[in-house]
């Protein structure tokens, strides 16, 4: 098995990955909201796009 990451050989106290870093650098790519599974609900795009639309103008989101 190799890492996701960098295809580096896994390590077994990272497995999947072969180090800390490539572990933190795919969970920051969750964080940042890189890795999505699509959806072919208009209503859902139209929310995520309002939301991305109020991140990045810097407003809070609202809650739900």
């Amino acid at each position: 098995m190799t890492c996701p990451i960098c295809a580096k050989p896994t390590a077994p106290d990272y497995r999947p990955f072969c180090s800390r870093r490539c572990a933190d650098l795919d969970l920051a790519r969750w964080l940042g909201g890189h890795y999505a599974v699509p959806s072919q609900d208009p209503e859902e795009a139209l929310e995520a796009q309002e939301e991305m639309d109020r991140l990045e103008a810097g407003q809070k989101t609202r809650p739900h």
